[in-house]
């Protein structure tokens, strides 16, 4: 099973920003996913396409994912 973490941001432009993170540790706690994110919004880095800064944190989402593949 695949897993990841999709970090969601609003940038100030009111866009969303999504984040992937590929398998992320399995003892993450909702604390820590909050206190990374606020981390990102402080480190001032990242930008959407049109150039807008993140501006607040929306949600988080861990994805699981299963995949089956059949070979011929």
């Amino acid at each position: 099973m695949e897993t990841s973490l999709e970090l969601v941001f609003l940038a100030t432009d009111g866009k969303t920003v999504r984040i992937v993170v590929n398998d992320p540790r399995e003892d993450l706690t909702e604390a820590d996913i909050q206190q990374e994110m606020n981390n990102i919004l402080s480190a001032n880095v990242f930008t959407n396409s049109s150039g807008a800064s993140l501006a607040s944190i929306k949600e988080a989402r861990l994805v699981n994912r299963s995949i089956q593949t059949y070979e011929f």
